[in-house]
């Protein structure tokens, strides 16, 4: 079994500068125009081993072979069997079956291919040049924060349950907040969708008010001057003002962004409301006369219908809310 790194305390401030000076880094390198970031794909490693299903042995592994991928040599172990050549590769963790010796080198090179991907995307985002083979957990806090911008979402998502169930989420804080702030890095919103599922139990992250304030108002930035709303980040910090926060001055914030610059961000703010006045009652009529008399200022027809139609819900008080509009540079 592999070494379990065992968290320890580690400085805010350096943390801060360390992910501030990666996304310069990558955003001189590549540019800063974002990306939209494919949905999430769950990795499963590794397979089910196909040599359970043959009953095959302890005792059949007598062969050794290998097979390259990517300039290295992968030590195979071999079962010859009625029922086919067995391969195993315990380095991958992972077996395929043939008819021949050759035919299972090629079968388990290429069902092996998932496992690399995922590993060269981590190695990519921790600015390594070979593959990493290594757990997550077995990274530094750093390290841990830059796997938020990896191209595999199902990596990045694996950092944000890290940092989750981090004894030092306090720690973490100040640096969550400055990816929340990263206008540079082209896979930003996805690393900002994984702050803002982690900022939906807030309290687990702050020592102070100020924390809060200071959590509001980069959650209320977001929306402010959003041009995208790439792996519904946006939509996703309205929620998490609205939803999670209404209390805690989100509610405010997003009364605030009515008046954004940002369609998104607009569009945003005006869902969000509607989950204020869930879970503040007494918020209600503000919202609602908010809303009402946005919907008679608002520039574009869509958001005026949408402002207009949630400020009826919310009076008739449903479980549901009119769906938001989609924007044509959107389609």
């Amino acid at each position: 079994m592999p070494h379990k790194r065992v968290e320890e305390p580690f400085d805010s401030d350096a943390l801060v500068q360390g992910i501030r000076d990666y996304i310069a880094r990558v955003a001189y390198k590549v540019g800063s125009k974002a990306i939209n970031p494919p949905h999430r794909i769950k990795f499963h490693w590794p397979p089910h081993p196909v040599s359970y299903e043959y009953h095959v042995l302890a005792s059949d592994w007598t062969g050794r072979s290998t097979f390259n991928a990517y300039g290295e040599t992968f030590d195979v172990e071999i079962a010859r069997t009625p029922f086919g050549v067995f391969g195993r590769c315990p380095s991958v963790w992972h077996e395929a079956r043939a008819e021949s010796e050759s035919e299972m080198l090629k079968a388990l090179e290429l069902a092996a291919e998932p496992l690399f991907k995922r590993q060269f995307a981590i190695a990519k985002a921790l600015e390594h040049e070979s593959r990493y083979s290594g757990e997550i957990r077995q990274l530094a806090p750093l390290d841990i924060l830059k796997l938020f911008y990896c191209e595999d979402r199902d990596v990045a998502n694996a950092a944000h349950e890290f940092v989750e169930v981090s004894h030092y989420r306090t720690c973490y804080f100040p640096a969550l907040c400055e990816i929340l702030e990263d206008r540079k890095h082209p896979w930003r919103r996805s690393a900002q969708w994984c702050v803002l599922d982690l900022f939906e139990d807030l309290p687990a992250y702050i020592d102070s008010d100020q924390d809060n304030d200071r959590a509001v108002s980069v959650i209320k930035g977001l929306l402010w001057d959003a041009e995208d709303d790439y792996a519904r980040s946006i939509y996703k910090a309205g929620v998490v003002l609205g939803g999670h926060l209404p209390h805690r001055r989100g509610g405010q914030a997003l009364l605030d962004c009515l008046s954004a610059p940002s369609l998104v961000g607009r569009r945003s703010a005006i869902h969000g409301l509607f989950h204020v006045c869930e879970w503040v009652p007494d918020m209600e009529p503000r919202v609602v006369q908010a809303l009402r008399e946005h919907a008679k200022r608002e520039t574009d027809p869509q958001l005026s219908i949408f402002a207009f139609a949630m400020a009826e819900d919310i009076v008739k008080g449903g479980l549901d809310h009119t769906p938001e509009p989609v924007f044509a540079f959107e389609s």
